[in-house]
């Protein structure tokens, strides 16, 4: 498996050196990219200026939504550990000799408006997040994400290949701690040999849900010792976030092929709620239905397994990065016009991706007629003060024709058993 993860990592670098920003997505993206283009960096204003909080494009993102159920339900919590809380990031991002991950950490750290120099990367993290949901009315929320080591065949932990370590205990008492803000998703390792011991501690601390992401953790979901995890999941109806589609950025254990999102059948074949994360909006997968498994767009089988009967309500999709560069246009547009999926499609922001300005333009969608072009400048002012309203006020402006994403899918607390 080192091995594996070895070849992943040269492969990512050498892949984000020949296609430039565009080619990788996901939590440390596009990065070796941004150091030579102009307007990249987070500007990193402080609080919203009175005059854009009221502007009418700002005021008319809020009109319709109960704040209480309004929960961004895709949110990263990141940190090095030096508070004690445990999180670690790959020897890779600090290592002089490998310049692509190194710009990678501090490109994610700019865009969360943290100094590397900062006396606590960790807590200028949280209090920079904590920050900018003061723009949001209150009630509105935040689901912090742990994510749990690369694990062998074997149930063991392989720190050498985790790209990024973010323990349990450390999201749910980060979480505790503004609780008026923020919740918590688990993740654990089905593999592991405490895995179900863990689940019923995770849930029995309020966990909101729990957070794979399958190529990099080393996770077949098919995998027999999944089993016992689903049966508990069914049973408790706590959610399993998962990440389907290509993983191009967070190499871990580089198990692309346990990305494909029909592997999702197996988990909703036994009564589990699989909220797909970015609606597999990135990449292509091989067609496992089709005797010759011809790959096609990840995003097209997500299609596929929403318009399956049998799924019924167990099957969601967050909305998360969908509007970024390296994610299909035709994709966004289908998302806003299937108006029959919007109540089991949920917001999520994918912070910190939104502070990277280059990863979201604006003008894009503009320029394929999902967005006015005429509020492309003030998405833009309230991008550089937060990045957190920019991508909420984004979501709620696009359109095709006269649809736009409807209120339910920016209600999300009704999907969570423990809210």
């Amino acid at each position: 498996m080192p091995h594996r993860a070895e070849s992943s990592y040269l492969l990512n670098r050498r892949h984000a050196l020949c296609c430039g920003a565009a080619a990788v997505a996901g939590l440390f993206t596009s990065l070796q990219a941004q150091a030579a283009l102009p307007g990249i960096d987070n500007p990193c204003r402080g609080r919203l200026p009175e005059a854009l909080a009221q502007h009418d494009l700002v005021r008319a993102a809020f009109e319709g939504i109960d704040a209480a159920a309004l929960w961004d339900v895709h949110a990263h919590l990141l940190g090095t550990g030096d508070s004690g809380s445990g999180c670690t990031v790959h020897p890779s991002m600090s290592q002089w000799w490998r310049p692509i991950e190194v710009l990678r950490r501090q490109a994610i750290l700019n865009a969360a408006c943290v100094d590397s120099n900062a006396t606590s990367i960790d807590r200028a993290y949280v209090e920079r997040l904590l920050s900018l949901t003061q723009d949001f009315p209150s009630g509105a929320r935040w689901l912090l994400f742990a994510f749990d080591n690369a694990h062998g065949d074997d149930g063991a932990a392989h720190p050498d290949t985790t790209t990024f370590h973010v323990p349990d205990r450390y999201a749910r008492e980060t979480a505790a701690a503004h609780a008026a803000r923020f919740g918590f998703v688990a993740s654990i390792h089905p593999y592991a040999a405490d895995a179900l011991e863990r689940l019923n501690r995770a849930t029995a601390d309020g966990a909101l849900a729990i957070k794979w992401l399958p190529s990099a953790m080393n996770i077949d979901p098919r995998d027999k010792r999944c089993r016992p995890f689903y049966d508990r999941l069914a049973a408790t109806r706590v959610p399993l976030i998962v990440h389907f589609g290509e993983e191009q950025a967070v190499p871990g254990a580089g198990r692309n092929e346990f990305g494909n999102p029909l592997l999702a059948r197996v988990p909703l074949e036994a009564g589990v709620r699989v909220v797909m994360a970015h609606c597999a909006s990135l990449g292509h997968a091989l067609d496992l239905d089709k005797p010759s498994a011809p790959r096609v767009p990840a995003f097209d089988l997500f299609a596929r397994l929403m318009d399956e009967r049998a799924h019924g309500e167990l099957l969601l999709g967050d909305v998360s990065a969908v509007l970024q560069i390296n994610r299909s246009v035709a994709a966004a547009r289908q998302l806003i016009e299937r108006d029959d999926w919007h109540a089991r499609l949920l917001h999520g922001s994918d912070y910190p991706l939104p502070g990277i300005p280059i990863l979201t333009r604006p003008q894009r969608l503009a320029d394929a007629g999902l967005l006015d072009a005429e509020v492309v400048p003030v998405l833009l002012q309230v991008r550089e003060h937060n990045p957190l309203l920019f991508d909420f006020v984004l979501k709620r402006s696009v359109r095709a024709g006269t649809r736009g994403l409807s209120t339910p899918v920016f209600e999300t607390r009704r999907h969570f058993a423990r809210a």
